[in-house]
């Protein structure tokens, strides 16, 4: 499976198991296997650089295993191959999302002009409020 121009995803990295779909379907829901789990041995993969892995661990959340497996359900439809499908573009767009590496945060100072003016506003207002209070202390 390829996500990425750099990074495919083989076969046998992948298990699919069918389970039995819950909610409304009729006798048809007790007799088929339609809802899929999806797991990706993604800590053990070869084709995953480590930062990749990183990012996708914290993208995951709780679809991440204590064995570093990424387990995706799927029960939305009512075919198993529909379902299969759609859990398989879920986990090529985790991995295309955890391949983007973040922009790294540059430290910013706030100009002194920019502190001079929130505190002369602060002073301003300050004064406002205290011309209101009519509590004038030299009486």
């Amino acid at each position: 499976m390829q996500i990425t121009p750099d990074i495919a995803i083989e076969d046998w990295e992948l298990t699919e198991q069918f389970v039995r779909s819950g909610g409304p379907g009729g006798q048809n829901v007790n007799k088929v296997a339609t809802a899929v789990e999806l797991r990706f041995e993604a800590e053990r993969s070869p084709n995953l650089p480590p930062a990749v892995k990183r990012r996708l661990q914290r993208l995951a959340g709780r679809r991440w295993t204590r064995d570093g497996a990424v387990v995706i359900q799927v029960s939305e439809e009512r075919s198993q191959a529909r379902n299969r499908d759609i859990a398989r573009e879920r986990l090529a767009e985790l991995i295309r999302r955890a391949t983007v590496k973040p922009k790294p945060r540059i430290k910013t100072r706030v100009s002194v002009s920019q502190k001079r003016k929130r505190l002369d506003a602060k002073r301003r207002r300050g004064e406002v409020k205290a011309l209101r209070r009519g509590d004038d202390i030299s009486e």
